[in-house]
């Protein structure tokens, strides 16, 4: 017999997005049950994004989620990009009013929120295999699955789809019900972490006739860093001594200093890609976070883009639950992809900025320079670049 359970919503993935709204719900003292594919250990080991905007790290503190972010989290008031041999600074804290950015890496998030969760003995259930959801055009959701214990089985008034790109929730929408805007790239990233301490106090951003490079970090001894790379390439094939090497060429702008190296941890290749999907709900269910939309990484969106989201649906189920009104939740996609195509654009001029094209002439390679040129040396632009990067606010 399956273990049956009754909550008022269903999450499925246990990421930033689907723990971020457990947390909240729980707060507002709406029950709610997380179903994760992945294991525990899966999940507090996965390393993505570490940039978060001004308003994620306040939502966070007004949560009270804020005492190792505050404590181990890096706060940057600016960052540097270098092209044609120059180094220009962008000072995001001078050009938009003391906002910053901070780098706290998003399983470090994970962790505060699945330790606050666990604290509660909040029903989260890992490892559930063969998870498909029934009666979301109904009125009547249900989410079942298969754990180690055997069937598993939700019915909820609710589902939110915190799953992913890859996850179950989007394709359970019916043909015919969503629009799908997609761009694919002709590059990918070779993302790495390494034991390494910092080059710089804040992130560098690199434009090179060979393609793109970011050095960022994680704390102060480790590093992250990129290298525009082909996207049919295998990580494997990028030895330490020649990413090393290859870094220093494409970030050391004017030749005047060497990259501190170290172990490499970790290494990846990621394919880049805009994708988003319209509406981001239909009947009970509601996408949130990578299952409704994906940004190209070079302007550091992606969690940032899913606490956004999850800010406005908690908001929609808050509002239902005490006032009996679905004003918010009917609203839902309306308010985020207004957001997210602002940050799409953003995404894509950061994009197409820092990277080679594989059919790039020299029109196109001059065209970036001007760009990267007046991005930095115009105030005006060089506030709106700042605007964009430390976050726009949040819509509710």
């Amino acid at each position: 017999m399956p273990v049956k359970i009754r909550t008022q919503v269903g999450i499925i993935g246990a990421g930033p997005a689907g723990l971020l709204l457990a947390y909240m719900l729980r707060r507002a003292g709406i029950d709610s049950v997380i179903l994760e594919k992945r294991s525990r250990s899966y999940i507090l080991g996965r390393v993505r994004a570490g940039v978060m905007e001004q308003a994620t790290r306040d939502l966070l503190i007004e949560l009270g989620l804020g005492d190792r972010l505050c404590r181990d989290g890096l706060l940057h008031k600016g960052f540097e990009i270098r092209f044609a041999n120059e180094r220009r600074r962008i000072d995001l804290s001078e050009l938009t009013g003391g906002k910053v950015i901070t780098v706290y890496g998003q399983q470090e998030v994970v962790k505060d929120l699945l330790a606050a969760l666990e604290q509660e003995n909040y029903p989260l259930h890992f490892e559930i295999d063969d998870v498909h959801l029934e009666g979301i055009d109904e009125g009547a959701p249900c989410i079942r699955g298969r754990g180690a214990e055997g069937p598993i089985e939700i019915s909820c008034d609710f589902i939110a789809g915190c799953d992913g790109f890859y996850g179950v929730s989007r394709p359970s929408i019916p043909d015919g019900v969503l629009s799908v805007l997609s761009r694919e790239y002709p590059f990918a990233w070779l993302s790495i972490l390494a034991e390494a301490p910092s080059a710089s106090h804040e992130l560098i951003y690199a434009h090179h006739q060979r393609g793109g490079a970011i050095y960022s970090m994680r704390n102060k001894r480790l590093s992250r860093h990129n290298l525009q790379c082909d996207p049919d390439g295998a990580a494997k094939s990028w030895p330490a001594d020649k990413i090393w090497d290859e870094l220093e060429v494409r970030l050391n702008a004017d030749n005047s200093e060497r990259l501190p190296r170290g172990p490499i941890l970790d290494r990846v290749i990621t394919r880049m890609r805009s994708f988003v999907v319209e509406p981001m709900q239909y009947g009970s269910l509601f996408l949130a976070g990578d299952a409704a939309h994906i940004v190209p990484p070079t302007g550091a969106k992606g969690m940032n883009l899913a606490v956004a989201d999850i800010k406005c649906l908690a908001a929609g189920f808050i509002e239902h639950y005490r006032a009996g009104r679905r004003d918010k939740l009917n609203a839902y996609s309306t308010i985020c992809l207004a957001r997210i195509w602002r940050v799409q654009r953003f995404s894509w001029w950061m994009t197409s900025m820092f990277h080679r094209f594989p059919d790039q002439d020299t029109f196109t390679a001059h065209m970036q320079i001007a760009e990267l040129d007046h991005a930095t040396g115009s105030q005006a632009a060089a506030a709106s670049l700042a605007e964009n990067y430390v976050g726009l606010p949040h819509s509710c």
